[in-house]
């Protein structure tokens, strides 16, 4: 026969206090949690959001600064391409002209349109621009060699290419020999 317990059963908090009831609660979790999952501890830190914050306000900022830049820079070539438009179109005064663009709707674009080289060209010109072309004629449709729609964008470019390597060289066969480098050109004598 076996001896009886020496010790009394096992004590037990009499209330049924918080601890025997957290001990339960706790195997009970455990033994019906998800097997894979761990348990975040409540007394986790939480990460600080502001250092993120502020690092995209200062990436922002860098990038509007970039926005900006490129903006003003755009605006200076838009400006400077309208105005070599204009005097282009003052050296070809007899095919210029200004009219509106096809399908230009409310927004009044307008085509600068002339013949150079034998071929017609054509840009486009912002409502802004217009005030720069007051020399150039203004008609409500494109007449004679200008009815047609300007080349694509690639013709145009080449053609452009070609006629003014042909203007350099015509330029280069007709000029008078320039003075050689290092001797005094003679001049009227002076007494």
């Amino acid at each position: 026969m076996s001896a009886p317990p020496t010790g009394g059963p096992p004590e037990e908090n009499p209330s049924g206090g918080p601890r025997a009831r957290g001990d339960r609660t706790g195997v009970l979790r455990r033994l019906l949690r998800p097997r894979g999952l761990t348990v975040r501890p409540q007394t986790a830190a939480r990460h600080d959001t502001a250092p993120d914050l502020d690092d995209c306000r200062r990436e922002l900022a860098r990038w509007q600064r970039h926005a900006d830049s490129f903006e003003r820079e755009l605006t200076r070539v838009s400006f400077e391409r309208a105005h070599l438009l204009a005097w282009l179109a003052a050296l070809h005064p007899s095919s210029a002209v200004v009219a509106p663009a096809a399908g230009a709707g409310p927004d009044g674009t307008h085509l600068l349109r002339l013949v150079a080289g034998g071929r017609q060209l054509s840009w486009r010109l912002p409502p802004r621009d217009i005030p720069l072309f007051a020399h150039v004629p203004y008609t409500e449709r494109a007449t004679g060699h200008l009815t047609r729609d300007g080349p694509a964008a690639a013709e145009q470019a080449a053609h452009i290419r070609s006629h003014t390597r042909l203007l350099a060289l015509e330029g280069t066969l007709f000029a008078a020999p320039a003075p050689a480098r290092g001797r005094p050109q003679a001049g009227p004598a002076e007494h």
